[in-house]
């Protein structure tokens, strides 16, 4: 018998959900490591976590020794790693004309789900 091999490479979907300042750093930390360990990782953003994408925000988050939230994004951004946006959160927060942090990928919620049937593992923050 031939042991069958996956050539499914593996991913991982981190989705961040709060706008808590201590909460930003385990998804975009664990994205980066995922990536430095050749796993593909996406970060998706949903809900109240949206307030933080706000230009102004994520630049005056900062806690011990971390650079700033919005240093944290760049560099995840930099690193190929996507960061996708829930439309239907920007709605709920009636932000129809909104600026937000550039590079950032705006989808319909649907997106989430589809993100998650293909990881092969997810991690809500």
């Amino acid at each position: 018998m031939s042991k069958k091999t996956s050539t499914r490479k593996n991913s991982i979907l981190y989705v961040q959900t709060s706008d808590n300042p201590e909460r930003q750093y385990s998804p975009l930390v664990l994205a980066q490591s995922a990536k430095a360990m050749d796993i593909d990782a996406k970060v998706y953003f949903l809900g109240q976590a949206l307030r933080i994408l706000k230009p102004g925000v994520a630049e005056k988050m900062k806690l011990g020794s971390f650079p700033s939230v919005l240093d944290m994004i760049n560099a995840t951004l930099k690193a190929g790693i996507p960061i996708y946006v829930c439309e239907a959160s920007k709605q709920m927060l009636g932000w129809e004309k909104v600026d937000l942090i550039p590079g950032l990928k705006i989808v319909g919620a649907a997106t989430l789900n589809d993100l998650a049937l293909e990881a092969s593992a997810t991690m809500w923050f």
